[in-house]
């Protein structure tokens, strides 16, 4: 019994942590980083304002949770970690998952966020790049250095790498949709891009010679 009931609280802890990460998004987005308070966003999540306190005691940490719980959306599903190997089918998940999470809405609003307020609150910015950015690009890097180090795949400057490959997706499908309301390209035309990421990666980075297999003892 007592196991129910904790596993009973633990899912109304998490129903109460998405209410307040959803309020806190649209309130940003709606009136601004400084003109949104704590106790607005208790409002508006249908939480107290001692609830909401006690899990982010300043605007900066619940901002910081949000950039934190977007980015790694994905991080849990160890199906989408790209296997050495196979580079043409690694780049393909990378691509795909890297889609999925930018094209999502919360992301595009974290994004205006961070750009409208970055004059005021630069904090904003750096939270974006160190907690969500970098350690998204790092593991692709990662990545692409595994693939280097097993003679599958020319990389000798994997960061640079990683900043092509998802800057190339990036490109068509999160920064068009900062600037254009209309902008909704269909699942098809993101998986053609990203596929033409993929093409542009295995044309530069395929290694002309593989390495040769060890011999059997």
């Amino acid at each position: 019994m007592a196991a129910g009931l904790s596993a009973h609280h633990r899912r109304l802890a998490e129903q109460k942590r998405e209410a307040i990460t959803t309020a806190a998004t649209e309130l940003f987005l709606d009136r601004g980083y400084d003109g949104t308070s704590l106790a607005r966003i208790a409002d508006a999540a249908g939480v107290s304002k001692s609830t909401l306190f006690k899990r982010f005691p300043t605007k900066a940490a619940l901002f910081e949770a949000i950039v934190t719980e977007s980015w790694q959306r994905d991080a849990g599903d160890a199906a989408t970690q790209p296997q050495t190997g196979d580079l043409r089918s690694g780049l393909t998940t990378v691509g795909h998952r890297y889609a999925d999470l930018i094209g999502r809405p919360g992301m595009t609003a974290l994004f205006r966020i961070v750009i409208a307020e970055l004059p005021r609150f630069p904090e904003l910015g750096r939270m974006q790049f160190e907690l969500g950015k970098l350690p998204y690009f790092t593991s692709v890097q990662h990545y692409l250095e595994s693939e280097h180090e097993a003679g599958n795949a020319d990389v000798p400057d994997a960061e640079s790498a990683a900043n092509q490959f998802l800057g190339m997706i990036a490109n068509y499908v999160l920064w068009p949709r900062m600037l254009l309301t209309d902008w909704d390209p269909t699942a098809s035309d993101i998986h053609d891009a990203v596929e033409q990421a993929v093409q542009t990666m295995l044309a530069r980075y395929t290694p002309t010679h593989r390495p040769d297999p060890k011999p059997e003892r």
